[in-house]
């Protein structure tokens, strides 16, 4: 029995010649229209299509449907790998019609001053034809594949509106009635040739700064992108070799100097530096590395000399996660984009309508057949819809970009969208809110000095990999004591450990263990209490003095994890927005209260003891109570159910990297630095980016809602409306790129 394959793999192919909303309707009809394709999302400001296919190897099928449709398939990268040039590239064509078309409007100025330069008929004729037929090519080559098609698009209706305007010219120059045999003066006839080339090179002139701005809208991946250096210095058996980061192989040792970028992901085997992560995490300041420490590939070496071992190259590197998850994003469609398409699926034969109703509306009630039918030209021309096709994706992609830049990786367009509709903000506790390391907070000394209970207790600890035997020695190491090395340690399950420190025999452990052992706590029962009302977890230390005989209390010790540095603030600032914030934690009671006080949380805002295979449920329960957006911050492995079952989850980046690549998975927006601060800016860059669409989109219908009807009354010249459809995409993209301005301290204020 045959078992039909369900695996949907993901194909990327660059478009060329898409013009407006209704180019990437007519994409998307005929991609979807090829056997196999599961979706196909088509993007006018990146110039691209995303097709979902159960067959990886059908993308000549699919290119050659891109053609059928009139359009030319390019490389998938073409526009976002590019190389900055120059900021006039493409120019040539606008400053050549500009070049012509002057002298056309030159006698509109003439009137202004009451003279009288109108240019002869021949010549006009000679200054428009090439603007009309030559620069205007583009407009009848994808204007004509849209007609073939049965579809409409911007092309169309350019070319049908100029060549209707340059017709008119020539038949009224050519039927104009010569006065002269009867020996009256020559009166030349009105003529439109101004309309027609001024149309087409308003129309060339906007689309060259919208690619402009398209430029500037891809800066972010383009940054990305130039992160990866082309070589790396491999030492192999006859010393360092440079060697393509193509060829380097996870398990290789890499040499890196100073001020050069990490060619891979990597763990750091000889050296000590400080790295630049800024480009990765939007952290500004260096960060220490010693050995041991995780480096990404992209960031910049210090002031050291360096060798890592490599373990993870290609698409598999921190990087190359990133550029993807950016690319996913800005490919996305955004829920409002639907709107969108469904009126740029009807709007061209809408205006072809209105465009004949206007011209029939015009001659019929006396009014000549050219008035009417200059006053259907400017419907045709002002009715493009390319302000509508880039209204969504151009304040999407320069939102996710920005975010990028600063350390917030949007996975979607719809968790972009989402984020802005939070009122309720969930958070794991470890490693979120607090630093996830905990800290030794308390040393209760009995019978000897703090300082020899510390040594003896971090000497005892110093082989062991638990987080509180780290806690203990890193308090050691602070206070630069020395400590004896330890001899016939064990690890006691579930308890704690013993062994042999100086010729004394030593236990560390829980209290339970100590009781036990029958170990006296009364004389520091009342200050264990005391710490553990506070949420701090207790053990003791004891010395087996004699084997028949119990144990001597020597120490009490305290840990704690201690809040993240902002944490604090991050809870505030969002407290003062209207979102309520709520911290789920794995911990007691007490513990979880006395954390929550110190960040200023309520108490009714903590969830404690939750199993980490229920976090999942209790924002579920979260999002029945409150019917609003809830948002899920979380760090780990077991974080993944939770951040899936939230309206908006996002990933805190864990510098120790445990669980974080399964968490960025599963949630919509990733924090690439562990700053709770960062929340309240994902939140806020959502905001200003939904904010844009939404005034894009306003004003991308309102230039139509206002011109169609202003066109077809005759209060618009076609000039004037190419003019006003022109600037309609220009202020579309320009709007959308004032969000390069933003920064995360707007957002986490």
């Amino acid at each position: 029995m045959s078992t039909e394959n369900t695996t949907i793999s993901t194909i990327d192919i660059g478009i060329g010649g898409m013009t407006c909303a209704s180019c990437v309707m007519r994409v998307e009809k005929a991609l979807k229209k090829v056997p196999g394709v599961d979706n196909a999302t088509v993007n006018l400001a990146t110039e691209s299509a995303r097709i979902a296919v159960h067959d990886a190897g059908m993308e000549a099928r699919l290119r050659r449907a891109v053609r059928d449709a009139g359009y030319e398939p390019l490389a998938p990268s073409s526009a976002i790998d590019a190389e900055d040039i120059s900021p006039w590239a493409g120019f040539m064509p606008v400053g050549i019609g500009l070049a012509l078309s002057a002298p056309l409007v030159l006698p509109m100025v003439g009137d202004l001053f009451g003279k009288d330069w109108m240019l002869p008929p021949l010549w006009q004729f000679l200054l428009a034809t090439p603007v009309q037929f030559i620069l205007g090519a583009r407009f009848y080559k994808a204007g004509w594949a849209a007609a073939k098609a049965l579809t409409g698009n911007m092309d169309l209706l350019v070319a049908l509106g100029t060549t209707a305007g340059w017709a008119l010219s020539v038949w009224l120059w050519l039927t104009a009635p010569d006065h002269s045999a009867h020996g009256m003066p020559a009166m030349e006839p009105h003529l439109y040739f101004e309309g027609s080339a001024v149309v087409v090179t308003l129309v060339l002139l906007g689309k060259w700064l919208e690619a402009r701005a398209k430029r500037q809208t891809t800066s972010a991946i383009r940054a990305l992108h130039s992160l990866r250096p082309d070589t790396a210095h491999l030492m192999g058996r006859d010393g360092e070799v440079d060697v393509p980061v193509a060829e380097v192989l996870v398990g290789d040792k890499i040499v890196v100097r100073p001020g050069e970028r990490f060619p891979v992901d990597g763990t750091l085997l000889e050296g000590r530096t400080q790295v630049d992560e800024s480009m990765l995490t939007g952290e500004p300041l260096p960060v220490a590395k010693d050995v041991g420490a995780k480096l990404t590939g992209g960031s910049i070496n210090g002031e050291g000399r360096v060798v890592l071992q490599v373990r993870a190259v290609g698409v598999d590197t921190v990087l190359s996660s990133i550029i993807r998850l950016v690319e996913d994003a800005q490919a996305a469609k955004a829920p409002i984009q639907r709107l969108v398409d469904q009126v740029s699926a009807v709007f061209v034969p809408v205006v072809l309508v209105i465009a004949l109703v206007t011209l029939l509306g015009w001659y019929l009630t006396g009014h000549s057949f050219e008035t009417a039918l200059i006053h259907a030209v400017a419907v045709l021309v002002i009715a493009c819809p390319c302000a509508l096709g880039l209204a969504t994706p151009a304040a999407i992609m320069a939102g996710t970009g920005v975010a990028a830049k600063h350390g917030i990786l949007v996975k979607d367009a719809q968790a972009l969208e989402l984020a802005h509709t939070v009122k309720v903000v969930a958070f794991d506790k470890t490693g979120t809110l607090t630093v996830g390391r905990p800290r030794l907070t308390a040393l209760v000394p009995v019978d000897l000095a703090e300082a020899d209970a510390l040594a003896l207790s971090a000497a005892l600890q110093s082989g062991s990999e638990h987080p509180l035997a780290h806690a203990v020695v890193q308090a050691a190491h602070d206070k630069a004591l020395a400590m004896v090395a330890p001899t016939d340690v064990q690890a006691v399950a579930g308890r704690g450990t013993q062994g042999q420190v100086a010729g004394r025999t030593l236990l560390l452990g829980s209290l339970r263990w100590m009781a036990e052992l029958g170990v006296d706590l009364a004389p520091v029962a009342a200050q264990a209490a005391a710490l553990q009302a506070e949420g701090a977890t207790v053990s003791a230390m004891a010395e087996q003095a004699a084997e028949d005989t119990a144990p001597v209390l020597l120490a009490l010790l305290a840990f704690a994890d201690e809040p993240k540095p902002g944490a604090a603030q991050a809870l505030a600032t969002l407290k003062a927005r209207g979102i309520q914030t709520v911290m789920i934690s794995g911990d007691n009671r007490g513990a979880a209260l006395a954390m929550a006080k110190r960040l200023g949380l309520d108490a009714r805002d903590v969830l404690a003891e939750v199993l980490p295979g229920d976090k999942a449920a209790k924002v579920v329960a979260l999002k029945a109570a409150q019917r609003e957006g809830i948002a899920f911050v979380g760090d780990g492995v077991n974080d993944a159910p939770a951040l899936a079952a939230a309206d908006v989850g996002m990933a805190m980046a864990n510098p120790n990297g445990g669980g974080t690549d399964v968490a960025m998975h599963a949630a919509g927006i990733t924090l690439m630095r562990g700053d709770p601060l960062l929340v309240a800016a994902a939140l806020d860059i959502s905001r200003r980016t939904v904010a844009k669409i939404r005034q894009n989109l306003f004003w991308a219908f309102a230039y139509n809602a206002a011109g169609i009807p202003l066109a077809a009354l005759g209060f618009l010249s076609p000039v004037v409306a190419g003019a006003a459809m022109a600037l309609s995409s220009v202020s579309v993209m320009t709007n959308a790129l004032l969000l390069k301005r933003w920064t995360p301290d707007e957002g986490g204020k």
